[in-house]
């Protein structure tokens, strides 16, 4: 369902925001909406749709969307597709907005007008509201508004400054006039078009008008940009129109007045593909001329961005900047995150005792104990992580550094197959692939994004450290090498530069069998640095951890309690103190079942349970086998869980169960494999799609199968034990 007819069906008046990249719509829609506003993906896909509410006034609400960034409606990159689309869906459906705002960046006047300039030939009301204000009057320039409305013919052209807040209460009154009393735009397209170039699109033309019902000026705008890019045409192919698409005849008759009118263009020699920017942008000097304000408004960034970028997109000092400041994030990350996780820790033990004192022995009891408030504690345990990432990344952002960090790192994330952007969420992943995985969704390109996701799940996050930490503290010797280095931490840092380059290996792979119509290109606005504004910076926060929450803690709390049936029943009738209950339990049957399958790669039933277990989330492996060794979970029993496994011996033949080689098998088998099933609820969230989870699982889980193989086996054949 597209969002017109998703308003429609909740019968409010709506209004569309669109703009240029950094011109500060977002902002705008922050301000006009407040906490009245959810988040949701376009089906199919993770642009997200920005939907909120804004009171005009105390008797009058409208609904207002926010579109992606966009400099055309002649789509280049992904996102600018979906809003060319979009507006394709409100031109064809039963309800399009009641006015678009068209955010512009007054600092970059002439260039932000030529998508207002399209948003004016769809015959919707366009209110013009210019943002970055302080800039111009900075450098004494002005920008009259009224004269500047009426060469425009739009509906209103206001003053705004988000930083300053003032223009909004304005802006709400305008959009409120503007609904209640229409204003009708000129009907003819205002570009001057020669004799010759009309001649070749008038048949294109006289197709919209006929086959769509269009008006003039929409008419000759959509036959000049038809011609112009084939995602133009594409977006005519693929969009429902009228609630059906288009029929074969009708594409075939489009596609040729479409290819016949940009061959007789090519021979009178014009270029199709830049014909309609030279003509608005020769339409847009006039109109600026007219308006009283110089064709070329220059403003002075010298003072403090490009000082800056001397020195944060050096070369040499750009990049240890940006891990210095990664290594601070990181340590903010686990530092200002332990107290608040361990108070949630606390609480979700509180409500657990709580309960089991309140409601009677019982499964109602166990169900709600172990299973769902466990596993919402379980999710709930990364919020707090989630909220300083998110804190982190909108300071970032909305400061307008990311733009130079992707900028300066694209080069070579390029080579792998992934983008400039890749780099904050793959580092991210270090801490934890969840947040990283949402960090994705500043990638404009879905190619792109989609590898990244894919392979984000590969950097060693903080969840498989009590492994690592387990196994080499019982099976890894403390020894000197170089005389710097100790074994332990060698192996840790190996463990965790085996994820990081199997990662960028398999994205360059991946970019080779994931296709995307058209190239990848690196295009980006490099807004002025800005200091973020408390309040939106507040108000990400919020809205983040509320969708993640939400969305995550659904799934979750079902695999969760699906976990927890499989490892407390079938109940024993009688207590065997000697005998564990999970040992009959369908979680330890099946870790008897599937010990055949695991054997090759030095893993016994116990870690069998283990492994079935940690697919809720890497770190119950420590505890399931705590609880296996009827060790109870905790610092110091850690040590004594460390000593059970040293000393456990198969009864058997008497040898020892686990070896050094067992170990860094275990270890090698925790860097690939698919175990946290709230990533894999994240990642179906980002895609709209169970497909690319399951295909995770199964490359994820087949590469650390072979990869543990290949190291026991091997370790054997070469001798060790």
């Amino acid at each position: 369902m597209t969002s017109a007819s998703a308003m429609k069906d909740r019968g409010t008046n709506w209004i569309a925001l669109l703009g240029n990249p950094n011109s500060g719509k977002t902002a705008l829609f922050n301000l006009l909406t407040g906490l009245n506003q959810k988040v949701s993906n376009y089906p199919g896909i993770t642009v997200e749709r920005k939907i909120g509410h804004a009171v005009l006034s105390d008797q009058f609400q409208v609904e207002v969307l926010d579109l992606p960034g966009t400099y055309s409606l002649a789509p280049e990159s992904f996102d600018e597709r979906i809003v060319s689309e979009e507006i394709l869906s409100w031109l064809h459906g039963p309800s399009p907005p009641r006015v678009i705002v068209s955010v512009v960046d007054a600092s970059n006047l002439e260039r932000n007008l030529y998508l207002t300039s399209q948003l004016l030939d769809l015959n919707i009301p366009v209110v013009v509201a210019l943002t970055m204000m302080d800039l111009v009057e900075q450098n004494d320039h002005t920008i009259p508004p009224k004269k500047l409305c009426e060469e425009l013919e739009a509906a209103e052209v206001l003053h705004v400054s988000v930083r300053k807040n003032w223009g909004v209460k304005e802006l709400k009154e305008a959009i409120a006039r503007v609904i209640n009393e229409p204003v009708n735009g000129k009907s003819d397209l205002p570009l001057t078009l020669s004799g010759p170039v009309r001649s070749s699109l008038v048949h294109l033309t006289e197709f919209f008008k006929k086959e769509f019902g269009y008006g003039s000026r929409l008419a000759w705008a959509q036959a000049l940009r038809i011609i112009t890019r084939d995602s133009v045409l594409d977006g005519f192919l693929q969009a429902q129109l009228d609630g059906q698409k288009m029929g074969d005849e009708q594409i075939r008759d489009l596609q040729k007045l479409r290819d016949a009118s940009s061959a007789e263009l090519k021979s009178q020699g014009h270029h199709p593909k830049t014909l309609e920017a030279h003509l608005r942008y020769r339409w847009l000097d006039g109109v600026l001329n007219r308006a009283g304000k110089p064709r070329k408004l220059t403003v002075d960034r010298s003072t403090v961005s490009e000082k800056a970028d001397q020195i944060l997109t050096h070369p040499f000092l750009g990049p240890v900047i940006f891990i210095g400041l990664l290594t601070i994030m990181f340590q903010s990350i686990f530092t200002w995150a332990t107290v608040p996780m361990d108070w949630i820790t606390q609480g979700v033990a509180i409500l657990g005792e709580w309960v089991l004192v309140f409601l009677p022995a019982g499964m109602l009891r166990d169900l709600t104990v172990e299973g769902i408030i466990g596993g919402v504690g379980a999710i709930l345990i990364f919020l707090p992580q989630i909220m300083i990432l998110v804190f982190f990344m909108t300071l970032l952002e909305d400061s307008g550094y990311m733009a130079r960090v992707a900028f300066m790192l694209d080069h070579l994330m390029t080579k792998m197959g992934l983008h400039g952007r890749s780099v904050f969420p793959m580092m991210t992943g270090y801490a934890c692939a969840i947040p990283g995985i949402m960090a994705a969704r500043t990638i404009d390109s879905w190619k792109e994004r989609l590898v990244t996701i894919l392979v984000l799940p590969l950097m060693s996050c903080s969840a498989r450290l009590p492994v690592y930490a387990l196994m080499i503290g019982a099976f890894i010797p403390h020894k000197k090498v170089l005389g710097l280095f100790n074994t332990q931490g060698l192996t840790l840092v190996i463990m965790y530069l085996m994820g990081t380059v199997t990662a960028l290996v398999l994205a360059k792979i991946f970019s080779y069998f994931i296709h995307q119509k058209g190239q990848s290109s690196f295009i980006m606005e490099m807004p002025p640095y800005r200091l973020p504004l408390t309040r939106s910076v507040t108000r990400q926060v919020i809205l983040r951890s509320k969708l993640f929450v939400i969305n995550a803690g659904k799934i979750i709390m079902a695999i969760s309690i699906v976990l927890w049936f499989l490892a407390s029943y079938p109940k024993l009738e009688k207590t065997n103190e000697n005998i564990n209950p999970i040992h009959h339990s369908y979680a330890g049957k099946i870790g008897h079942a599937i010990e055949p399958f695991i054997k090759p790669l030095g893993f016994d039933w116990k870690i069998g349970i283990g492994l079935i277990t940690s697919f809720a989330a890497r770190e119950v492996m420590v505890t399931t086998l705590a609880t296996i060794y009827n060790v109870e979970a905790g610092g110091k029993d850690v040590v004594l869980l460390t000593q059970a496994l040293q000393e456990d011996k198969d009864p058997q033949t008497g040898e020892l169960v686990y070896s050094p080689l067992v170990a860094l098998s275990l270890m090698v088998f925790f860097v690939y494999a698919a175990q946290c099933m709230a990533t894999f609820a994240i990642v179906r969230n980002e895609t709209n799609t169970w497909k690319w989870p399951f295909f995770m699982i199964f490359y994820m889980n087949a590469l650390a199968y072979l990869a543990s193989l290949c190291v026991y086996q091997g370790g054997q054949l070469l001798g060790f034990s």
